[in-house]
Formats: C-alpha cells, sequence, structure tokens
C-alpha cells in the first residue's frame, strides 16, 4: 500500500471512488465527487496535500485539502480545512483513511499550517487530535454560535495565529453547488440510484 501526491492521470478515478464513497451516505446521491472535480481548479485547493493510497494499482483512498476563511467581524484569516476524504467501500475500517489523515496532517504541521479544521464525526476525528473548533470560538457558517457544534472540529498546531473573539469560518465557495449543476456531472458517471434513508442528514 503506498501512499503518493495525486497526479493528472488519477483524476477520472479518485472521482469514481468518491462518488462510490459518499452515494447516499449524507444524502440521495452525492456531490462530493463534483467538489474534487472543481476543487482542482479552484484558488482554494491545496494540491501538495492531495494523496491517494494506492494498492495493487488501484486507488482506494484519497484526500483534499483546501483553504477557507475564519471572519473575526470583518478580519479575515486563512483556514485550512481537510475534506473531502474517501475510502473504497472494501477497504474501509481497515486504517486507509487513518493512514491518509495522520500522514498528510503531519506533512501540514510541517510546513507551518497553525490549524486544521474538519466537518465530520466527532468520534472518528478525535483520535487525530482533533477537538471541538468552538473551544476556540470558531464556529462553521450556518451554526448556533451559542452552542457547541461537536461535528466541527480543530487540530491545532500553533495557538498564536488564534484570537479570542468569535470567528465565523467559511468554506470555500466551490462547496456550495447547485443540485441541478450536480446531477449534469454525474450524467457522466454509470447510472446509480438515488436512495432516501433514515441515516442521511434529516436537514438535507
Amino acid at each position: 500500500m503506498e501512499i503518493r501526491l495525486e497526479n493528472e492521470n488519477d483524476y477520472r478515478e479518485v472521482e469514481e471512488l468518491v462518488r462510490d464513497s459518499f452515494w447516499n451516505v449524507y444524502r440521495p446521491g452525492a456531490f462530493e465527487h463534483y467538489i474534487v472535480h472543481h476543487l482542482r481548479d479552484d484558488d482554494s485547493f491545496i494540491g501538495s496535500l492531495a494523496y491517494v493510497v494506492e494498492t495493487n494499482n488501484k486507488i482506494i483512498g484519497h484526500i483534499n485539502y483546501s483553504t477557507g476563511f475564519i471572519d473575526y467581524g470583518g478580519d479575515k484569516i486563512d483556514a485550512v480545512v481537510l475534506g473531502p476524504v474517501s475510502v473504497d467501500k472494501k477497504h474501509q475500517n481497515n486504517g486507509v483513511g487513518s493512514k491518509l489523515i495522520s500522514f498528510t496532517l503531519s506533512l501540514a504541521e510541517s510546513r507551518k499550517i497553525p490549524f486544521v479544521l474538519v466537518i465530520g464525526d466527532e468520534n472518528y476525528y478525535h483520535r487525530f487530535g482533533f477537538e471541538s473548533a468552538s473551544n476556540y470560538g470558531i464556529f462553521l457558517e450556518g451554526t448556533d454560535t451559542s452552542d457547541e457544534c461537536p461535528f466541527f472540529m480543530i487540530n491545532v498546531f500553533d495557538e498564536s495565529v488564534l484570537r479570542n473573539d468569535l470567528g465565523i469560518f467559511h468554506n470555500p465557495q466551490v462547496f456550495d453547488v447547485d443540485e441541478k449543476e450536480v446531477d449534469e456531472f454525474d450524467r457522466q458517471f454509470e447510472f446509480k440510484e438515488k436512495l432516501v434513508l433514515d441515516t442521511q442528514l434529516k436537514e438535507l
């Protein structure tokens, strides 16, 4: 199993992996492969942290990082966010995602990135050093700033850049997708049925 940088020859295989990994998980269908496709051409993309895991000439894992911003009442600072991260369903629960996350977080720290944010399962991400971003007064755009948001987390390498004030994190605009455009993009791939499942995010 090899961890290496994503290259242009990987793009289609990666998008198929991402699509399969997220299909019907959080919503009927998936948006994440569309985001990954457009992220590569976006100014927010951190290509030096876009890694894949490959085994037997097949990509079974992928991770992206990009740069959003934290708004401290009009004063903004850059903020790196992890995701999407994808693992082939046949290889899930075998440590592939953990290897990708641990490896790239170490790279981020070595490159003097002061902190990394993530939106995900707190029970999973705590093992990598993530904690609720609300502990630092940072909240995800659109969430209640009077309450902890456990699925929005931060891993801090250098606290000096953070402020003792309320900050609102904004994802890169490329994460705001139009569902019709996603459906049109999805026609390039093998047909998959969209299903509504009880385990999906209720607000969607």
